[in-house]
């Protein structure tokens, strides 16, 4: 039995060893160092020397296919915590990607680490990049696309969308004979053309010559989505010919103003394209994309307002078709607003260009609104002043004939306005200073230049009137005045709000004024306005028309010329619609006047719910 002393010095001794062997044990190593070196590594782009911290020299694959499908700028991360566990420890990341356009990717992912002979490996896994990544994938950024905004018409209708279009391409180096590709090309989609007007038909020649001296890939035309689809067959048929779908702005009727939305296209198309979104995604080494790991998703842009109205444009197509034989035009404004609502032409009006807009003419009995107006505020005129109309009337040499010599004594002058005597008016222009006349069309926007992005136009020019004659002539709209319908358009707009709007095409472009004169006096224009209200009243020289949609104000004109006269109407409805029409060498004021009734007539059909015949489309 062992004595106390003994048992007190083996408690020693063992203490001691225990003490002893335990300075003499190492401490294990960290894990801490080989997950910041990794970081270290990874964020200066050194994928070899990162993945050699691991048990898989493969993972450097995974992490520079990951750089790379970030795009990334830089990187940060940060070791949050490691946790171990005798031999296994896990470490806690955040990283901190710099993508491009000042875009952050964040986020936080584990890895194990493996303590082998007391040294640590990370145990490789994707997933130590990313918690959501899996065998054989790797991050990538992708763009998250905006849908393109639509382009509406001020009554809220749609006219451009975004959809499909097919290019006809012809590859060169496949092609045997140009000339029979060429006629075959030719007569599909000139039989195309008989049911689709927009197909553009190539000239035979220009395109056996192109296809002949192409070196590459050529482009013929392009054709709407339901064209293409219904002669892909045939045209795939044909050697060396091929159909490529494209995504693009699509009219959804291709006979609405064609040439206005052709140019507000090209004009607007970045407007329509928006801020698109951004995505980073688990993809694999082919591209595909397997889970979404982040989402920002893309601003679209404003859908793009242009003035033109559905059914101000579709009534007045309508209208100038009634003289489809004739060079006949109708350009249609909001006067409270400016906006242009109808720009109509006809087929024989298109030969010679934009003539609403640009084309200039002498504007006959109509430019009487310019003249009255003048008369009112330089000679004290008003509606029921007594005025000489004589059939005939020779002013300083200058015979000025009423229109088949009619002659009503000395009347009120809204009567001769309403009548139309041109003794009359010839009259009082020839009694004004020089220059007069030229102000007070400047205050009903003519000689006025409107810059209006999308459209080219011109108002009118109206001569100094230095000579006794030349302001005779102008009076009632003869000699050297001329005007644009457009401009005649802007006249009665004026008269209709008291003040010359500024014209507006796109809702996001401004229109820049350049020589715009002051408005004309309030009592100017109520006066005008009475003038103008008797000749659609009974015994003016458009009483006949129907005004069921609301009251016309207006006034006819004929202008003679040469070989002929053109037909003139012009004025507002008090729905808030001024027009002016044009029959280029139409005769007679009535023909325009029939135009213009035919307008409102269809307009008012239209608004109630009434259908028109469907202009020509597309079959599918």
């Amino acid at each position: 039995m062992k004595k106390p002393w003994q048992r007190a010095l083996a408690t020693t001794v063992i203490a001691s060893m225990t003490v002893s062997l335990a300075a003499c044990t190492p401490k294990p190593a960290s894990a801490k160092p080989v997950v910041e070196e990794f970081i270290e590594e990874l964020s200066q782009q050194q994928f070899q020397q990162a993945a050699a911290l691991s048990d898989d020299p493969g993972a450097a694959d995974t992490l520079e296919q990951s750089w790379k499908g970030l795009q990334a700028e830089g990187m940060q991360a940060e070791l949050v915590d490691v946790d171990l566990n005798d031999s296994i420890a896990t470490a806690k990341v955040r990283y901190h990607w710099d993508l491009p356009r000042d875009r952050d990717f964040v986020y936080e992912s584990d890895m194990t680490l493996n303590r082998i002979n007391d040294r640590w490996s990370i145990r490789w896994q994707p997933a130590a990049l990313h918690p959501k990544l899996g065998a054989n994938q790797h991050l990538e950024l992708l763009a998250v696309n905006a849908e393109k905004a639509s382009v509406v018409s001020s009554d809220g209708a749609d006219v451009l969308v975004p959809g499909t279009i097919y290019r006809v391409l012809i590859e060169p180096e496949q092609i045997g004979d140009p000339g029979t590709i060429a006629r075959s090309l030719v007569a599909q989609l000139q039989a195309a053309h008989g049911f689709d007007d927009t197909v553009r038909v190539p000239d035979l020649k220009e395109l056996e010559k192109t296809i002949r001296d192409a070196k590459s890939t050529y482009s013929v035309t392009t054709l709407s989505k339901e064209t293409g689809e219904r002669l892909k067959g045939s045209l795939e048929a044909l050697p060396g010919v091929r159909m490529n779908p494209e995504a693009a702005m699509v009219n959804t009727d291709p006979n609405f103003a064609p040439d206005v939305v052709a140019r507000v296209t090209s004009l607007i198309s970045d407007d329509l394209e928006g801020q698109n979104g951004w995505k980073v995604a688990a993809v694999t080494s082919d591209g595909a994309e397997l889970e979404q790991l982040e989402y920002h998703a893309p601003d679209p842009a404003p859908s793009v307002e242009i003035s033109l109205d559905h059914y101000v444009q579709r009534a007045a197509e309508e209208a100038v078709n009634l003289r489809a034989d004739k060079k006949a035009v109708l350009v249609a404004v909001r006067p409270s607003t400016g906006q242009i609502l109808a720009i109509a032409q006809t087929d024989k009006a298109d030969e010679d260009g934009d003539i609403a807009l640009t084309g200039m003419y002498p504007p006959g009995s109509t430019f009487k609104i310019i003249t009255a107006s003048a008369g009112i505020e330089d000679q004290d005129l008003n509606p029921g002043s007594i005025v000489p109309c004589p059939g005939s009337m020779n002013i300083y040499g200058r015979v000025v004939n009423n229109y088949n010599g009619f002659s009503l004594g000395n009347v009120p002058l809204q009567q001769a306005f309403a009548r139309s005597c041109n003794t009359t008016f010839a009259d009082i222009s020839t009694k004004l200073q020089p220059g007069q006349l030229e102000d007070v069309g400047k205050e009903f926007g003519i000689g006025v230049d409107y810059d209006i992005p999308g459209i080219a136009t011109v108002t009118g020019d109206i001569p100094h009137g230095d000579t006794e004659l030349s302001r005779t002539e102008a009076g009632y709209g003869q000699g050297e005045v001329l005007v644009s319908p457009f401009g005649l358009a802007m006249v009665s707009a004026t008269a209709a709000t008291g003040h010359t709007p500024v014209p507006k095409l796109i809702s996001s472009r401004e229109t820049k004024v350049k020589g715009e004169g002051h408005n004309p006096k309030p009592a100017t224009i109520e006066q005008l306005r009475d003038l103008m209200g008797a000749v659609t009243a009974g015994g003016g020289t458009a009483a006949g028309m129907s005004q069921q949609g609301g009251k016309i104000f207006a006034k006819t004109g004929e202008a003679e010329i040469n070989n002929g006269s053109h037909a003139w109407f012009t004025g507002y409805r008090d729905d808030d619609i001024a027009f002016a029409t044009l029959v280029v060498l139409g005769g007679g004021s009535e023909t325009a006047v029939a135009v213009t009734d035919k307008f409102f007539s269809t307009l008012d059909e239209l608004r109630a719910g009434g259908s028109l015949p469907p202009a020509d489309q597309p079959q599918p």
